[in-house]
This record gives structure tokens, sequence and C-alpha cells, in this order.
């Protein structure tokens, strides 16, 4: 099943989430590499693409996992988590019904 994967930013912690981001990624990676991943991404905390010092708001991840448990065991092994970068971290099932 899918599950969204919402984690929220401490406030001040670009810093650690750039120092950490190529752990988080290579996670990802190996998401992608095996087929489970439908997208990710973070969300800046202003209306650029590339928000500079303004940093991230978060991050949602959405991807396979046989379980709610084990997304959320994911979730909890993430760096972003790890390094204080996420306050909180928010898993939920989720249906893909467009596209």
């Amino acid at each position: 099943m899918l599950y969204v994967l919402i984690g929220e930013d401490a406030p001040g912690t670009l810093d650690k989430r750039l120092a950490v981001r190529p752990e988080h990624v290579a996670r990802l990676q190996a998401l992608q590499a095996d087929g489970r991943l439908v997208l990710a991404g973070p969300c800046p905390a202003i209306d650029s693409p590339d928000p500079g010092p303004a940093g991230f708001t978060g991050s949602v991840i959405i991807a396979e996992f046989p379980s709610l448990a084990e997304a959320e065991a994911w979730a909890a092994a993430d760096p972003y988590v790890a390094a204080g970068v996420f306050a909180r971290c928010t898993v939920k099932p989720f249906r893909k019904t467009l596209p």
C-alpha cells in the first residue's frame, strides 16, 4: 500500500538539513531503485523553487510499504529525524486516484 510521509521541519534547522541531506536522499534513492517511490521533495518556506536562506518547512514522501508500521519505522529511521530537522513526522495511508 502507498503511504504519505509528511515531515515538518523544526525552526532554524536549515544547516542540519543541508548537512544530512546526502544520507536522506540515499534512502530515497534506495526506495526508488526498489520501485517503491512515487514522489519525494521538500516544501520551500517561500514561494520559490530555491528558497535560499529561508529554507524549508518540511518534506513530503509518497512510497509503497508493506504496512503502516513499516512505513512509520522507515520514517523514524530517517536522518532528518535523527538530526532533529523534523520536529514531527506524520505517516498516513494514501490512495492514489489521479493520474
